[in-house]
């Protein structure tokens, strides 16, 4: 598992980008930070970081080189100076605010297929180096297909009842409605969130964690 810290001063913004990351297979939340005292203490250990650029404490930017980790700017910063400066300091890539599970979610597979090519045992040659490259800045399409491992009948299901109900739905009434469980109605759905058919918020209960929450995407 690749684990990744969410670092963003308003916590409601990281709860939901902690929940577009646990969205993507391979990939698992290990914390969220809202300072940049906070972060470089979460830091340690982990695979990567999601970095705001704007901190009640410290710039974001001025973090960066601190940071061990790999790092992902997810940020509202849009200024050229930041892009520059993020990218000078060692970001592998550039997200701006808001964005969606699917755009967030490509980075990250993107991510995943450069740590493989990386992973190669002895040295790497020249062509290796830049497959990682490649793979880094290769953002992946949606797909019309079945993925891999799931049946294209529970998926025209699953597609088919979110489609129906015209308003944002769990999981768990997905489950309901198909006749499936709530673990394999939320892996059609993250499925689905990852194509960019379906996008994903966050319903806030009174007590609990929040819960995701799919609507399919009508354009």
């Amino acid at each position: 598992m690749i684990e990744v810290l969410v670092v963003d001063d308003d916590f409601r913004v990281a709860q939901i980008h902690a929940g577009f990351v646990e969205l993507v297979p391979g990939f698992r939340v290990a914390g969220r930070a809202h300072t940049a005292a906070d972060a470089r203490a979460g830091a340690a250990g982990v695979d990567l970081v999601l970095l705001d650029v704007y901190l009640p404490d410290e710039s974001g930017l001025s973090l960066l080189p601190e940071l061990e980790a790999d790092v992902i700017m997810a940020t509202a910063a849009t200024d050229p100076h930041s892009v520059r400066t993020a990218f000078s300091h060692g970001a592998l890539h550039y997200l701006i605010k808001p964005f969606t599970a699917e755009e967030l979610g490509q980075r990250l597979q993107a991510y995943a297929r450069y740590r493989e090519h990386l992973a190669a045992a002895g040295e790497l040659g020249q062509a290796d180096v830049d497959r990682a490259v490649r793979a880094l800045h290769t953002v992946p399409r949606p797909e019309g297909r079945a993925v891999k491992g799931q049946s294209s009948v529970t998926a025209r299901l699953v597609a088919e009842a979110l489609q129906r109900a015209g308003v944002p739905r769990s999981a768990a009434e997905i489950s309901d409605e198909v006749g499936i469980s709530r673990a394999t109605a939320q892996r059609y759905l993250a499925s689905l969130a990852q194509s960019g058919r379906v996008r994903v918020t966050l319903r806030y209960g009174s007590t609990g964690r929040p819960e995701h929450q799919y609507t399919w995407r009508t354009r």
